[in-house]
């Protein structure tokens, strides 16, 4: 699939007066895929079609990323994208869902959870999580390990580092992130920087990266929201990620309860776009597994 069909076929709602942008295809149980930073939804493309045949998958692009509403003057959150993301199902009639996240998307999907905790068995209002499945992300603040152009944009100078942002800069910064043996294309790379760089994205970098000071602010909520939970967890991890690979994977053993863990041998950050058969392979795995249960 290129990104011009992924565009055709996708619609849009307000968020806050902005206009988002999100794909909704097939039938089944509503699944939520949550993308990371700095991309977009497009990261499930190559895994799109084998889900849309199971489920009724719902994939936004977040505000403040890619096709979706950039504006300069927004207090960005992970809290707020939680909430961006039940308003959404909401307008489409979904109360339960299955969730797959990564990255950034696992702390919204950590909120999401902790909301669903708060409001308990009981209660028919708000979103009932049925199962949620974690790909590469910092789901433990102590445990993620910033890149240096992360760090920069953190910084005094990460405005003036934002509006100097280049593709080149970008993909110097964006590969070694991947598995040694599973690099991104040319190709891919572009279009990964042409969705950053949409409605000149990457001048707003440096209010998106708030995101990793918020992670330490609700550390002990989103915490939590695993080590309390009766919704059915996986996470499935490319431990050759220097930002949470196998050190991430290792924590997650030792805070959560029954952990439920997968390693992909070779695979770095993105395992969806790295190795989609395998990602595919165990993420049905375990909705199935939960589902008979």
């Amino acid at each position: 699939m290129q990104l011009s069909e992924w565009q055709r076929g996708a619609s849009r709602f307000d968020y806050r007066g902005h206009p988002i942008f999100y794909r909704d295809e097939g039938r089944g149980p509503a699944l939520v895929c949550i993308h990371g930073f700095p991309t977009a939804s497009w990261d499930w493309h190559k895994i799109w079609p084998a889900l849309t045949a199971r489920f009724r998958v719902i994939a936004p692009d977040m505000i403040g990323f890619g096709l979706s509403a950039k504006p300069r003057r927004y207090d960005y959150s992970l809290r707020d994208q939680a909430s961006l993301h039940e308003a959404l199902l909401a307008a489409l009639g979904i109360a339960e869902l299955h969730v797959l996240a990564h990255d950034y998307g696992d702390s919204v999907a950590q909120e999401l959870l902790a909301r669903h905790n708060e409001r308990g068995a009981g209660n028919v209002k708000g979103l009932r999580i049925r199962s949620l499945c974690f790909l590469n992300g910092g789901l433990f603040p102590e445990s993620h390990r910033a890149r240096v152009a992360q760090k920069l944009l953190q910084s005094p100078l990460g405005p003036l580092l934002g509006r100097l942002m280049s593709e080149r800069g970008f993909r110097a910064s964006f590969a070694p992130i991947f598995g040694p043996h599973t690099q991104p294309t040319d190709a891919e790379l572009a279009t990964a920087w042409q969705l950053i760089a949409h409605n000149d994205g990457q001048r707003i970098a440096h209010r998106l990266i708030r995101y990793l000071a918020e992670r330490r602010e609700c550390r002990e909520r989103w915490v939590g929201a695993l080590q309390r939970t009766d919704v059915p967890l996986r996470f499935i991890d490319g431990p050759e990620d220097p930002v949470s690979g196998a050190h991430m994977a290792a924590r997650y053993r030792e805070l959560v309860p029954n952990p439920d863990v997968v390693l992909l041998e070779g695979i770095g950050h993105y395992p969806q776009l790295e190795a989609p058969v395998q990602v595919l392979q165990h993420y049905l795995e375990f909705v199935d597994l939960h589902s008979a249960r």
